[in-house]
């Protein structure tokens, strides 16, 4: 279900582009515990929490028939595009929660254990809806995905404590959408959200993070991204010729670029998702190595 995916993404980037331009003392990074910070985070997380699903409840899934708790088999659905949405959802997610838990001034321990977590606990709830709802059911390769996700963003604080490869995103407008409308979007942001043929999820590694005595650019990073075309619905028809393609281009890490404004940074943090565009060679089964002066 693609509302999942965006909600509590959009929620709490807003929070955090609040949150780094307030002027008040309140809102800086605490160097120890401060029980009102943590307290003020954990009424208003539940809050959010407690709401989007009483929202989702309401607004999506009433509209559905209920169903005995049941499971489904979507692997091989969208060549696993969804999947990959999933995974960056619980990685970003996470990572929200994972600083706001370091913005009470609380230790590593409980902010990969509280905070980390948070993306895949959310998705897993939603996706436990899915299986009370006869539209959908369970999806174990989304609940994988969503821990593929969450397991990125802690095992990199466990072993360099920082976040040396980061999930991004790019979207393009493609023709296919003008065939399907109804299901791959009719409008702009519709499109991005559903029309996987011209999504793109990357592995953004930043090259200085693994050679800090170098003196490569502390904001360059080489990207390695995944897609798939010619996909009209989530299954392969007949006279389909759905294909992955796959790239290799180069990337920034815009939270490698300090300014001197606190609005630049934190906006420059909270849109670190987006794959710039850059020069780009994509492979594919169905055709030659290609090379794109810039790739989105």
């Amino acid at each position: 279900m693609l509302l999942k995916r965006f909600i509590i993404p959009f929620l709490f980037f807003t929070f955090c582009i609040c949150a780094t331009n307030a002027q008040n003392s309140f809102w800086e990074k605490s160097d120890s515990l401060n029980l009102t910070k943590l307290n003020v985070l954990i009424k208003a997380e539940s809050a959010a929490y407690g709401l989007t699903m009483l929202g989702l409840n309401q607004l999506w899934y009433s509209k559905y028939p209920k169903s005995s708790f049941h499971t489904i088999n979507d692997n091989n659905e969208w060549l696993q595009m969804d999947k990959m949405g999933h995974a960056m959802t619980a990685y970003y997610v996470g990572k929200i929660g994972m600083n706001l838990i370091n913005w009470t001034g609380d230790n590593k321990k409980n902010q990969l254990i509280y905070g980390a977590s948070l993306g895949f606990a959310f998705l897993t709830t939603v996706e436990i809806f899915d299986g009370f709802s006869k539209q959908w059911g369970f999806s174990t390769g989304d609940v994988i995905a969503n821990a593929s996700g969450t397991s990125l963003l802690i095992g990199q604080e466990l072993l360099w404590r920082e976040q040396r490869i980061q999930l991004k995103y790019s979207f393009h407008q493609t023709h296919y959408a003008t065939i399907r409308p109804d299901l791959l979007g009719s409008n702009f942001l519709e499109q991005s959200i559903k029309d996987y043929n011209g999504q793109t999820y990357w592995l953004s590694a930043n090259l200085w993070a693994f050679s800090k005595n170098s003196k490569i650019p502390k904001w360059l990073n080489v990207a390695f991204g995944y897609g798939a075309e010619n996909m009209l619905t989530g299954n392969k028809r007949s006279n389909d010729s759905r294909y992955r393609q796959f790239y290799v281009s180069l990337d920034v890490d815009l939270t490698k670029i300090k300014t001197k404004s606190k609005f630049l940074n934190g906006l420059f943090s909270t849109i670190n998702f987006i794959k710039i565009p850059a020069p780009t060679l994509s492979f594919s089964k169905h055709k030659n190595a290609k090379f794109h002066w810039f790739y989105f």
